[in-house]
């Protein structure tokens, strides 16, 4: 069988395939750093050269550029449609990475992929280099095992801006969806619920980044001087973050719990089933003293099916070593929510920002922004392209699968839904302690071999 020949070329080449994602690993592609745009393009060449290598047609770079970020990072594309007859799969992935810092808690470079303890450790390994990798790498090796054809057709199509809110690719799919046209995409960029725990994820929560600027004097002011008279931009946006959550975390935004849709009582029923230990969880993945959140619910819920708001930095003053006594003239806290079904980004912002402007502090104007979104999704498991996934990883793995929500945005999955009409099959290889978008990142290698063979078999199956 092909599927058997095309699993074995892939276990004979396990080295190289490791090799050429340490050179990928390798190109320092933050997509949010100016700095590095020569990288991104860098990444994204390397992957369309790839692509084209392993018999892939129609490569190219396409170009994007939206009002808010002209000029963005290019899109990869790629297709092979000749599987008269058979569905058309739609692979999708990001070469694009998060920012490395803080570089001094690394234990090695972040862009010097090294392995240890059965782990390739790197920015980007998991996130989604590594499962990207894996879809170009089960292509090579459907290609070679079918002497140059594949059991389905496939459209590839892998983005540099992920991790800045993926804007270039949704406005692609908004006005040139007939160019990804397809029965289904395939997604790798989530993770498995516990390791040897074959998982797919079928539920992702949305999300809304905003930035809220406070504004007091014209110039910073010697505190001395103007200390109790001028207002200080930092204490304001202090206020103001305070009420937008109470102790037990039940966020204050009047309505915007509204349209939160709750979790079935047999999506409950089966979460409750999962191999979860709550102290492990807190004192190896989290690391804090004691969890938070919502009274009432469990770790799971809080995660995966209601909606959060947290802060991720306030810029702006003096932050340099020793002591500087300005009260600055501006401040900026960088706030995001993650939303679940029926909410939408649109709706939750205006809430919002209605809410933060209602608290503004005397002497302080405030400028709420949104910078990015993407909408929360659902996937049905009632549809032969979830089989097909199921099957093919009980095959690798020896176990069944078990469905899962993510608590993490992923937007471009609500774009397939919303713009395509197609189901997305959300097959990820990471683990829990992978460190996504914090140093150390991980990929376990077994995972990633894994994870070839499982899309291998998956895209087999499709065809079959």
């Amino acid at each position: 069988m092909k599927v058997t020949a095309a699993v074995g070329f892939a276990q004979e080449n396990k080295g190289r395939f490791l090799e050429e994602l340490k050179a990928l690993l390798r190109i320092p592609s933050i997509s949010t750093d100016p700095e590095r745009a020569g990288d991104v393009r860098r990444a994204a060449e390397f992957v369309a050269a790839e692509l084209k290598r392993i018999g892939m047609e129609n490569v190219r770079l396409i170009e994007t550029s939206t009002a808010k970020h002209p000029g963005g990072h290019p899109l990869v594309y790629a297709d092979w449609l000749h599987a008269e007859g058979k569905p058309t799969v739609l692979c999708y992935g990001h070469y694009d990475v998060q920012p490395a810092e803080p570089l001094e808690e690394w234990k090695s470079p972040p862009f010097e992929p090294t392995e240890r303890d059965g782990n390739l450790y790197a920015r980007g390994a998991v996130d989604d280099k590594g499962q990207m990798w894996m879809h170009v790498k089960a292509l090579e090796s459907l290609m070679v095992a079918g002497d140059g054809k594949l059991p389905v057709n496939v459209r590839v199509i892998v983005e540099g801006e992920e991790e800045v809110g993926g804007e270039g690719i949704a406005s692609f799919v908004r006005t040139h969806g007939e160019q990804l046209k397809a029965d289904v995409a395939l997604v790798s960029d989530t993770e498995m619920f516990a390791p040897e725990l074959p998982t797919l994820c079928v539920g992702l929560r949305g999300m809304i980044y905003t930035e809220i600027e406070a504004r007091g004097a014209r110039t910073d002011l010697h505190s001395g001087m103007y200390g109790g008279a001028a207002p200080n931009p930092f204490v304001a946006l202090a206020h103001v973050i305070a009420k937008l959550k109470d102790a037990d975390g039940k966020i204050l935004i009047p309505g915007f719990y509204d349209k939160v849709e709750k979790p079935t009582a047999a999506e409950l029923k089966a979460w409750k089933a999962l191999p979860f230990d709550e102290e492990h969880y807190r004192e190896t993945e989290v690391g804090s003293v004691s969890l938070t959140g919502e009274l009432g619910l469990s770790v799971l819920e809080r995660t995966w099916a209601r909606p959060t708001l947290d802060v991720h930095g306030m810029p702006g003053g003096f932050i340099g070593a020793g002591a500087k006594t300005v009260i600055p003239a501006k401040a900026v806290a960088k706030v995001s929510m993650r939303l679940v079904p029926d909410m939408t980004p649109a709706e939750s912002f205006a809430k919002y920002k209605a809410y933060v402007e209602s608290l503004t502090p005397k002497g302080i104007a405030l400028d709420v922004r949104l910078i990015h979104s993407g909408d929360p999704i659902v996937v049905s498991t009632d549809n032969p392209y979830v089989k097909a996934a199921t099957d093919a990883m009980h095959t690798v793995f020896g176990k069944e699968t078990v469905f899962v929500r993510g608590g993490g945005s992923i937007p471009i999955v609500g774009d397939f839904v919303r713009e395509l009409k197609i189901p997305t099959v959300m097959m990820g290889f990471g683990l829990p302690d992978d460190n996504l978008h914090a140093p150390n990142e991980k990929f376990h290698l077994a995972n990633f071999h894994r994870g070839i063979e499982s899309i291998v078999r998956f895209l087999s199956g499709v065809g079959a």
